[in-house]
């Protein structure tokens, strides 16, 4: 394994420890400026959401009565029943010529949050997984401190922002910073800060995340806040 893969998951719990969590399950809000220019504002403010960890599969609730569950290949609602009420099949098929100001439905959010909010909550430990490339690359400088950096090559059976991010880490092993572009919004660039760290059953966890845009320098745009997650509590679930 690339060593700082390996000192990163270390700082983070272990792989180990990590590979016995089936499903991690947190209660948060999600809000920022991106949610207000595709019109759902407050769309997935005081949720709790599910994530498998061996597969790509999130769920959110309460949506209204409901619960909105993502999958790369398909994402729905589903009643307190269990029962399917609406679906879309092949969802990213759906952004297809979208701008910034195009408007989103429930479906384009559940895909956007879900494909976003797993890589979040399964780093670094996803990238031990089959099919990932990682290289470490020049270090980042920022904050005072001297931030490892490592470049993260998807493979194409998991979907997240786009193929290849850079996540970086500060001395103690723990992501400070996650750089990326977002396909689904044309490639728009991105820097998502993750501070606020607990450890819970052992797993060092992120409790908040910012994500502002960012230039070709690679420098952070001081606004606007895009994206802000808030965790208030989370728990890991190994059957």
């Amino acid at each position: 394994m690339n060593d700082l893969l390996a000192l990163a998951i270390n700082a983070h719990g272990g792989l180990a420890r990590w590979n016995a969590i089936q499903t991690i399950e947190v209660d948060l809000s999600i809000n920022g400026v991106l949610w207000e220019w595709k019109q759902l504002s407050g769309v997935f403010a005081n949720k709790t959401v599910v994530a498998n960890t061996k597969h790509q599969r999130v769920s959110v609730s309460p949506i209204g009565s409901d619960k909105l569950v993502y999958t790369p290949e398909r994402v729905w609602i589903e009643n307190a029943e269990g029962h399917v009420v609406d679906q879309r099949d092949s969802p990213a098929l759906a952004f297809a010529g979208q701008v910034q100001e195009t408007p989103w439905d429930i479906f384009h959010a559940a895909v956007f949050n879900g494909r976003a909010l797993w890589t979040y909550l399964t780093q670094p430990f996803l990238y031990a997984s089959p099919g990932f490339a990682v290289e470490e690359i020049e270090p980042w400088h920022e904050d005072g401190e001297i931030w490892r950096s490592l470049r993260v090559t998807f493979p194409s059976a998991v979907s997240s922002h786009t193929e290849t991010q850079i996540t970086r880490f500060g001395p103690d092993g723990l992501i400070r910073r996650h750089d990326y572009n977002v396909d689904l919004l044309g490639g728009a660039e991105g820097v998502n800060y993750a501070s606020n760290y607990r450890t819970v059953d052992g797993i060092v966890v992120p409790m908040r995340r910012r994500v502002y845009p960012r230039d070709a320098a690679m420098q952070r745009a001081p606004e606007p806040l895009l994206v802000s997650i808030d965790i208030t509590a989370i728990r890991f679930n190994r059957s």
